[in-house]
């Protein structure tokens, strides 16, 4: 079972960069499997962020609490992607975000210092997390630029088309946080959409 595990893992990496057998074991030795149940914590803002963490199944979210109390969805992750306080985990300095789990969800995770060993250990792994980091950044770069940008109906809109299989899975609310928008408000663009079709 682990294997199979290890092979998520594996065939993503060689999508970036190709490892050899002797880097795909050296890895593999490297990495610790964790199991979380829905409504446990990954990390918890104002610790700092101890794992990076590739998502085998399930669905996290990514958010912030204001001095209010107000939570601020920022992102979700579901099956191929990667979370953390990436802040946190680069700097180890106290996490910004909170990474909790919406569904009982497994984790391949890799500590900082065991991330610093792979790195010496096999060079083009730091060629495929640097890649990885910039996919991240980029992403929410344009996210930037669409709640600048886009009204609240087409912010959900690309939501809806982008992310269709997340869509499913989590509350309407957190879709609304996500947005910057009130779940009443979320249900009225939903309304007009269906009446438009």
């Amino acid at each position: 079972m682990i294997k199979e595990k290890g092979q998520i893992l594996l065939d993503y990496i060689n999508k970036y960069v190709s490892l050899t057998e002797v880097e795909e074991k050296i890895l593999l030795s490297k990495v610790i499997y964790r199991s979380y149940l829905k409504g446990q914590y990954i990390v918890q803002q104002g610790d700092v962020c101890k794992y990076e963490c590739f998502v085998l199944s399930g669905c996290t979210k990514t958010f912030h609490v204001d001095n209010e109390g107000q939570e601020h969805i920022v992102m979700f992750s579901i099956e191929d992607w990667w979370t953390a306080d990436m802040g946190s985990f680069v700097t180890q300095t106290p996490a910004d975000y909170n990474v909790q789990c919406l569904e009982k969800t497994e984790l391949i995770m890799f500590s900082y210092d065991i991330i610093e060993d792979l790195y010496a250990a096999i060079p083009k792994l730091e060629r495929f997390f640097r890649q990885i980091i910039q996919k991240a950044f980029i992403a929410s770069q344009k996210r930037i630029i669409r709640n600048f940008s886009l009204s609240a109906k087409d912010r959900y809109v690309y939501f809806r088309d982008q992310y269709p299989k997340i869509e499913q899975r989590i509350p309407q609310y957190m879709i609304a946080s996500y947005l910057g928008i009130t779940k009443e408000f979320l249900s009225k663009i939903k309304s007009e959409l269906i009446f438009e079709q």
